[in-house]
């Protein structure tokens, strides 16, 4: 009968009586602390800025302000009370008169506020029906009369037409200095960067919260930078090339699978290497077969691996030169298909092998001089018919493979002082995007340039950061998230650029993911571990207190000035000895021995053994005391002074 009661009760009342459910604030608000201050620096921002008082405003908004700041309008009048006859009201209209009709309630009293009163209600005065509506009128539709009206909407038309995510922004952090090399994998799940701090960060958007923290950090090789990475087709692994001369090869998780053999640097024809004997400068997994991979090296050859053998490569490609010599290979690429193999040598050429039966090292196709410095990264187009170069003389050039005399198309004026800036296409690769470094003394900061495949001109320059340069950019597919790597001498990280509206997953996903509140079960103290008999390598530092009393005792370290002496000293200082037997001390301060000898006269201590050496004679005396002459000593001064005296 109870249980039936109780059924009865609950049956009135919410499910959710009696249950906490953890409130999460709306995507809106998620979203709105991740929006950029700016959606961009458009290619015309510095020529075209708006004439208004606000920073940006749409095209309906700006038109809407030009009506009502119109040349027809006298400024005076905003002065004197509006009018019946003004067609356009600014701000919010006064409230309406009071209405004379009672109330329908029998208690006489409302609560709440009072409802609008209806359209109809009033005076029959009030024909105007602008009278009554509550709160600010909508902008009237965009006047197209004029010129800059028209090139407005136009601008914000050619803007959505290449839907490019840059409404929201995160940043990847935890590297000490700038991120030279970037990865996502084919899925968007998992980030790699790699950083002139030795070191590779992976992160996982799936198990990532909005703290945005590595899950593991790695150094493939201790006191080399990281200078490229890559997902293999099935992202099961990936490589890491650094600037020693051996790439690695890494699982999904960051557990190292091996490491590729080093060449013999005292063999001259690299092809009888078995690896690279200099740095590597890039490396790049075969888009299609899980089990090659490409690498350029400082010591002149490209080599083609086989992810099974890490004993040697299966291909050596030297490149063709102008003068006899080892010049480095500063990039690499495959096309999409895997069938053809781009190089960029550091003497400014650009150098292309197909991938056919019998070739050799001899190139498809050479363009000499391509660039005026060294060629930083190539890209070729998924149709096979561009070919994108990026290089330090500050330019990035668009090719066409069919024809690779002269450029198509070279955007100048693109500062890159660093080894790895590379170039990237969108999804549809109808966009070309490239990073800027930043000047010593530069206002504009670090850019992300986007240029049209089809015009060939600029589209937007989006800034990254102030002060950190652009090195490495992608544009993922499937995420339509666009990655940036920036940074400098002391930080660096990856800037996540989404649109909550168009990007799927990713950076949407992670930052809607609180961190979990932290428990009192979640304490663990650190354990201390006492262990007297270490050795000093791994003994414990001691105190502060017992340090300093230690180092008093050393008069040494502790600068203690030395005790002032007396008496006769030896070696140039007073009160030391020659000698340090324990014995002659000893007697020294017991006065058995006795130091007269700085008392007495040279002459009279000598004399006073001649009566000895005449009558125990030691030594070669005996030897000659025959044949020995008498010995005649000089008289004293003062007998000669007397005998001068008596004559």
């Amino acid at each position: 009968m109870e249980d039936d009661e109780l059924e009865a009760m609950r049956a009135h009342l919410p499910l959710s009586f009696g249950k906490t459910s953890n409130v999460t604030p709306p995507s809106e608000a998620i979203h709105t602390a991740t929006r950029r201050t700016d959606a961009g620096v458009s290619s015309d921002s510095s020529t075209n800025k708006p004439e208004s008082g606000f920073p940006s405003l749409s095209s309906s908004s700006k038109s809407w302000l030009q009506s009502v700041r119109g040349p027809k309008r006298n400024p005076k009048s905003s002065l004197a009370p509006p009018s019946e006859d003004d067609d356009v009201s600014v701000g919010p209209p006064p409230p309406p008169p009071p209405t004379q009709e009672k109330e329908e309630d029998d208690d006489g009293v409302m609560v709440g506020p009072p409802p609008p009163p209806p359209k109809g209600s009033g005076n029959g005065n009030d024909s105007d029906d602008d009278e009554d509506m509550i709160g600010p009128p909508p902008p009237p539709p965009p006047h197209v009369d004029s010129d800059e009206d028209e090139d407005d909407v136009d601008d914000d038309e050619e803007e959505n037409r290449y839907k490019i995510p840059l409404t929201n922004e995160i940043q990847l952090k935890g590297h000490t200095k700038i991120v030279s090399s970037l990865a996502v994998d084919n899925a968007g799940a998992r980030v790699l960067s790699g950083s002139y701090d030795y070191t590779v960060r992976m992160y996982d958007f799936q198990g990532m919260n909005s703290r945005l923290q590595s899950f593991r950090q790695i150094e493939p090789s201790e006191g080399h930078q990281v200078r490229s990475l890559s997902w293999s087709p099935t992202s099961g692994q990936f490589l890491c090339v650094t600037g020693s001369a051996q790439a690695k090869i890494y699982d999904r998780d960051g557990l190292s699978l091996g490491e590729f053999m080093k060449g013999d640097m005292y063999i001259r024809d690299l092809k009888n290497t078995k690896g690279h004997i200099c740095g590597l400068t890039y490396g790049e997994w075969h888009p299609k077969n899980k089990e090659t991979i490409l690498t350029s090296s400082e010591d002149g050859s490209l080599r083609i691996w086989d992810v099974n053998n890490f004993l040697s490569q299966t291909q050596v490609i030297k490149p063709k030169l102008a003068r006899p010599g080892r010049i480095p290979v500063t990039t690499c690429a495959w096309d999409r298909e895997g069938k053809r193999i781009a190089g960029g040598i550091g003497d400014g050429s650009i150098q292309i092998w197909s991938l056919k039966p019998g070739w050799g090292s001899r190139p498809d196709i050479y363009v000499g001089k391509a660039h005026t410095d060294d060629i930083t990264s190539v890209k070729f187009s998924s149709d096979g018919r561009i070919l994108l170069s990026r290089s330090f003389d500050g330019s990035l050039k668009v090719w066409d493979l069919r024809q690779m005399k002269e450029a198509l198309k070279a955007f100048d004026g693109l500062l890159n002082y660093y080894p790895q800036t590379n170039v990237a296409f969108s999804p549809d690769e109808q966009i070309i995007l490239t990073g800027t470094s930043v000047e010593k003394d530069s206002t504009t900061g670090g850019l992300l340039c986007f240029y049209d495949r089809t015009k060939l001109e600029i589209v937007q320059k989006v800034g990254i950061s102030p002060t950190c340069s652009v090195v490495q950019c992608a544009w993922h597919p499937r995420l339509n998230q666009i990655f940036a790597t920036s940074g400098d001498k002391s930080q660096g990280g990856t800037h996540v650029l989404y649109d909550p509206s168009r990007s799927e997953r990713g950076a949407c996903v992670c930052v809607a993911r609180a961190p979990r509140k932290k428990s009192v079960d979640d304490y663990q103290p650190e354990p201390v571990i006492h262990n007297p008999h270490a050795l000093p390598l791994f003994r414990d530092a001691p105190s502060r207190k017992r340090q300093r009393e230690k180092t008093l005792k050393d008069p040494l370290k502790a600068h203690k000035p030395e005790l002032p002496m007396s008496g006769p000293g030896h070696g140039g200082r007073v009160g030391t000895t020659g000698s340090s037997l324990l014995t002659q001390y000893l007697l020294k301060q017991g006065g058995m021995i006795k130091e007269t000898w700085m008392d007495e006269d040279p002459r009279e201590a000598i004399l006073k053994y001649a009566d000895v050496a005449v009558k125990d004679p030691k030594f070669i005396a005996p030897a000659y005391s025959q044949t020995q002459p008498e010995t005649i000593f000089a008289k004293s001064d003062d007998e000669e002074e007397e005998g001068d005296a008596k004559k």
